[in-house]
This record gives structure tokens, sequence and C-alpha cells, in this order.
């Protein structure tokens, strides 16, 4: 008989990707089923290996609590290790006891990870304490969904109404005139600080504050679930504690498509500056499909008198095909070395290399003028070190200077397939802010699986940002007019064009 796999129980937090637990990263990437609830943040489920089996509570028509209690099961007894994903913590309001029940009634391991509960972290995001010395000592947590007609539910208000400390109402949007209503008929004042916290701890972040009296009329049209509503003086603090909201680009939904690997530092930042990033990793690096070239180019080494790096990619490939080649760094021989940017130049740098030549642009023309401002290029040999299928302008601008340029392949770039489909339909349903494209493969990959123009047409108010000339030209081509192009061609450059556009100036050191 084949051994029974085990159930995960895990507890995604409130919303924030970075308020998942280090075990609950550590079994989705080991995962090789996963079930996740509709408010799971779809950035998580990229830790899961990529033949994982994907399946969203909602997706599917028959997608049922019973349903999902059944596929567990299922895949637990083919010997699966099936990760059951929940908003929050699998046991606050999330269901979670009656899948254990159900799991212990099967006789299927299982393991209860516990989560960020929305509870506690959307107040610390929207700058309010539950408790407080000056204030209370206690708070109270009560659902709000359920009918204020009822006689157990008008009981239920009244012993709210005597209890001391803070109230947080969960699920009580859609029946909010009428529990607070009824809160102030059982003898809680009318003017009592409210504030409804939209999102809680996502880059859409939006609270509205008021009284109990008032706070119902004011939310109208302006929130939308999830939304969690918090009641007490310690409300009266967010003015001065409210940190999430009033970060630079809280607020601002960007899409980033990058690859994963190269995207992990920007994506942090925007995410420290308050952005909710939306992944959708366009690119993916494999190896040349021409090895020849770069096997020759590795054998003549000696005879060139320019080494050129156009990325980081780039010096990474190049000396893991040169080390397997060779021992000793003193093989590379005495050729200068140019840079394109200083992410490659600071990779060289960490190989104790030395940058002779670094454009302040990123355009074919200035590099090749950079490297002549090291002394004449005429009848030198340069060897061209980038992806397969790269630009003309480059190596045109070098031959027109002189130099005899032999251009190699050291990697191919090609489109990524592995992406979760919700997140595509998050991006078609929802929008965004903003469109962030790092090279013309990026931006080409992305419009051949999403149709780039179709997207700006159904989101006028979505916006482009291109990180330089050439990702640029390559979107004019499919008729894109974008709104910035970053001054400098880095990822520094296009986070310092963003935050120009929204007038939001870094107030915070970032790493």
């Amino acid at each position: 008989m084949k051994n029974l796999g085990t159930v995960y129980l895990v507890g995604a937090g409130p919303g924030d990707p970075g308020l998942l637990t280090l075990r609950g990263a550590d079994l989705l990437r080991r995962a090789e089923v996963v079930l996740y609830d509709r408010l799971v943040n779809p950035t998580l489920l990229q830790l899961a290996p990529a033949q994982a089996e994907i399946i969203a509570r909602g997706s599917r028509t028959e997608c049922s609590q019973e349903k999902i209690i059944e596929w567990m099961i299922e895949r637990a007894r083919s010997g699966k290790c099936v990760v059951r994903l929940k908003g929050g913590d699998p046991y606050v309001f999330g269901r979670g006891g009656e899948e254990a029940e159900a799991l212990a009634e099967a006789g299927i391991p299982f393991e209860v990870v516990p989560g960020v509960s929305s509870i506690t972290a959307v107040p610390n995001y929207a700058g309010i304490p539950l408790t407080h010395r000056t204030h209370c000592s206690s708070f109270t947590v009560i659902a709000g969904h359920q009918d204020g007609n009822n006689a157990d539910a008008q009981l239920q208000f009244q012993h709210l109404a005597r209890m001391p400390g803070t109230k947080v109402v969960l699920m009580g949007l859609e029946n909010m005139a009428q529990w607070t209503q009824n809160l102030i008929q059982s003898g809680i004042a009318a003017q009592t600080p409210v504030a409804v916290i939209q999102s809680g701890t996502c880059g859409s972040q939006k609270t509205v504050t008021g009284t109990l009296e008032t706070i119902a009329h004011l939310v109208e049209g302006v929130i939308t679930p999830p939304a969690l509503t918090i009641l007490g003086s310690v409300v009266s603090l967010r003015h001065q504690l409210n940190w999430a909201e009033n970060r630079p680009l809280s607020g601002r939904r960007i899409v980033v498509t990058r690859a994963l690997n190269q995207a992990e530092s920007f994506n942090r930042r925007l995410v420290e500056l308050g952005a909710e990033v939306l992944c959708i990793p366009t690119v993916r690096i494999e190896n040349p499909q021409n090895r020849g070239f770069l096997v020759d180019a590795l054998l003549s080494l000696n005879t060139y008198d320019w080494l050129v790096f156009t990325s980081a990619n780039g010096v990474d490939r190049f000396f893991e095909y040169f080390l397997r080649q060779f021992k000793d760094l003193r093989d590379l021989g005495g050729a200068k070395i140019a840079a394109v940017g200083p992410a490659t130049a600071a990779r060289l740098e960490a190989l104790h290399l030395q940058v002779d030549a670094m454009p302040e642009e990123h355009i074919g023309r200035k590099i090749a003028e950079s490297m002549g401002r090291e002394g004449s290029i005429e009848n030198l040999k340069v060897c061209l070190l980038r992806a397969e299928k790269a630009g003309k302008e480059l190596p045109q601008a070098l031959e027109e200077m002189g130099a005899i340029v032999d251009d190699i392949g050291l990697y191919q770039t090609i489109a990524e397939t592995d992406v979760a489909q919700e997140t595509i339909q998050d991006l078609k349903t929802r929008g965004a802010d903003w469109l962030t494209f790092t090279s013309g493969s990026t931006a080409t990959f992305f419009h051949e699986r999403l149709d780039l123009p179709s997207l700006l047409d159904a989101f006028p108010k979505m916006r482009v940002a291109s990180i330089g000339p050439e990702t640029t030209k390559c979107l004019a081509g499919m008729g894109v007019k974008i709104d910035l192009e970053a001054r400098e061609h880095t990822m520094d450059g296009l986070l310092k064009a963003i935050l120009k556009a929204e007038n939001r100036p870094a107030t915070r050191r970032l790493k």
C-alpha cells in the first residue's frame, strides 16, 4: 500500500506576502499540490515548484468546501505533499478546524501552520494599536455578517456593548448600517471613533474613519470587501501612527515583468515603498543555441583587446563557462574590460576585475565612445559577450570606429510560460497603475501573451514605464506610447523615475 501524504493547513497571512511564516514558505517550496483560497496573495504561489498542481478555490463552480476536503484527502491518499493555503490563520474564521476534523476522521496525517491574522495585522498597518495603556487593555472580535434582527444577535450586541476595550468587526461591511445602529441602541456612544480598512496590509490598503453614527454612510461606495472595522478610542491614534498608507508608493499597483531571479531586489524595494507588486515574469534565461562560437572565443581570449559585458547575466554565464575550461583568472589575458551598467560593473569588480570603461547611457554609440576614450579602438579585436539575438546598434557602432567585433551569444532569452494563470487573470480583471519593462524582450513576450495595446485600452489610466531607449523603441514598434523612460537606464533609475512621476520622493533609506 502506498504511503499516505501529509496535508499542511498553512496560514498565508492577511495579504502582504512578506507576512508568510518561514515554515509556510518552506512547505510551499516542497508542495506537490497547493489548494488556495481566493484572498491569498497569488505572489505566494511562485514559491511552489513549477510542476506542483495549483487549485484555486472559487476557480471552478464545483469548488465548494466539501470539494476542497475531498481533494485534500484524495491527493494525500495518493502520497502527495498537500498545502492547503488559507488567508490569515487557519483556525481564525477560516474553517480550518472543520478541515482538520475531516482529515483526522479520514486518517490523513496533517499539520497546522499558524498564520498572521488580519485581526492583529490590519490594525498595525492602519496605524491603530488594539491596546494602549492610555486607552484600553483588551479587545474583542466579532463577525459582523450575521442577521442583526435575529434574537441571538441582539443579545450578542448588548453583551458586546457592555464589554470594555477595542472592538474588531470582521466581514461586517454589507450589514454595517444595521449593526452600527444595534450597537448604539445597545449603549455604545454614537461618537465612538471607527475606522474601516479595505485590503489591509496590501499596497491597495484604504482606510475611512468616522464615528459609529456616521461610518456606514462614509464607506458607502468607497470601501469594498475584504474590509475590517475597528471601534474604540485607539482609532484616534491613527493620525500619528499611520505609517503604511504614508509610504511613497502606497496605493499603487505595479506590474514587474523582469525574470523572477533578477527582480527580487526591485520587488522588495517597491514593497518597502508601499506598492502592491504583481509579478508577471515574461523572460527566462537559457543556454545559447550555438555554443560553437563561445568555445572558439574561450580558446582565443589572449587575442582580444577588449571584452565587453552588457549585463550581469552575461558576466555570470561567461565565468561559468570560463571556469569549466580554465582554472586561473589570469587566463583571461590582458584585454581591457567594458561594462554596461553599474550592476554589470559590480559583478565584475566582485571578481576583482577592473572595469576600464562604463558608459553613463546604455546606448550602443555611448558604449563605443566610452571605450574610445581609453584610446583608439581602430583595428582592435573586441569580444562582445551578451545575449543571442541582441540588438545590432552596439556592434555597428564599434565597427564604425574601426574595431573588429566578435559577437558572442552567452545565453538566450526566451518567453517565460510558468506564470500562474490566476495572476494573469488578476491583471486582466483589476488592471494596475504601472507596467514596467526592463528590456525589449520583456516587452515583446508580455505583448505576445497579453496583447499590450488591448490591455492598455481596457485600462486607460494604466501607465507604461521603460528602463531605456532600446526598450522604448521596442514598445513604440508595438504602437505603445510610454509614459516615462528612466534617465538612468538601471533598476534604480527606473524606480527613481516612477517616484518622480508620482511626485512622491522616497523618504526612507532603501537597501
